[in-house]
């Protein structure tokens, strides 16, 4: 059985984890076909995608519906769905 994370040390470390592979996939794509283009279209979608998460998690839980807490996106599209 899975059990949450709390030590605060690795929560850390996951989230420079993240930025790594973030990093990491984002030049790969930039290295195997540069332009000024693609380099845009990826910032812009990197951002895009930034903000709808904070959507699903920040505006929803304080704005939109106080007494709803989000688990992750799964919970979200089942949230959506029942609405």
């Amino acid at each position: 059985m899975a059990r949450d994370l709390n030590n605060p040390k690795w929560m850390y470390v996951k989230a420079a984890l993240f930025v790594v592979i973030g990093v990491t996939a984002s030049a790969v794509l930039l290295i195997d076909a540069w332009s000024w283009k693609h380099a845009a279209l990826l910032a812009v979608a990197v951002w895009a995608f930034c903000r709808a998460y904070y959507f699903a998690f920040y505006v929803i839980e304080r704005y939109i519906d106080p007494d709803y807490k989000f688990a992750g996106l799964i919970d979200f599209v089942r949230y959506l769905l029942r609405r």
